[in-house]
């Protein structure tokens, strides 16, 4: 089955929803080193309609101009695009379709796809959250950055169940921004406040 995976820059409180007056100035090295490593796992981005007009809107641009960053804007221009839209588009940007259907069916049916190495939705938050809902989601890469942005779309909605998640791996860059790779998982038992009261300790 191929992965999906959710890759997403991260204010410390939460906000998935980029500004790039906190963003850019942590970008280094290491973020770059990160993201490609994220794209590099995937041969399938899955993507909201804002983000994709957001990448369409620079990355062809970008590719024909040759610059520092056009190789990247290649990978993007050639990679396979599918766009979570809830009315039709035309497609100026090449090997970009529609999602067919239902989102968590047609995201079930790329994962069981054996020609899919991988499916990475870069931002598009709306995307994570009905896959988060629909248990599809495989790892969430988030990039946190060490601000608190304190407005803007979060990546967490509202809602009644919690979800458990375990670490798979951790990286501290110089900027202070954390990478944090999470995987879905069960919810530990449940415990209170009497099983844990031992591990509290008076001061010295």
């Amino acid at each position: 089955m191929a992965k999906v995976i959710s890759t997403l820059f991260i204010s410390a409180d939460g906000v998935a929803e980029i500004d790039p007056d906190w963003h850019f100035p942590y970008f280094d090295d290491n973020m770059g080193r990160a993201v490609t490593e994220d794209y590099d796992t995937s041969d399938v981005l899955l993507i909201g309609r804002v983000t994709y007009d957001s990448f369409a809107g620079a990355w062809p641009d970008r590719e024909a101009a040759g610059g520092e960053d056009a190789g990247f804007a290649k990978q993007l221009g050639d990679v396979r695009k599918v766009v979570v839209s809830r009315q039709p588009l035309e497609f100026s940007w090449r090997n970009s379709e529609l999602v067919d259907g239902d989102l968590p069916a047609a995201v079930a049916a790329l994962k069981a796809d054996v020609g899919i190495k991988g499916i990475l939705i870069p931002g598009s938050i709306s995307v994570v959250q009905q896959l988060l809902a629909a248990g599809l989601v495989d790892e969430l890469r988030l990039l946190v950055h060490p601000v608190a942005a304190r407005k803007g779309r979060r990546l967490f909605d509202d809602g009644d169940t919690p979800y458990h998640l375990r670490v798979t791996a951790t990286e501290v860059f110089p900027t202070g921004v954390l990478r944090v790779i999470y995987a879905p998982t069960d919810a530990p038992g449940a415990v209170g406040y009497d099983e844990v009261k031992d591990q509290v300790s008076a001061g010295n």
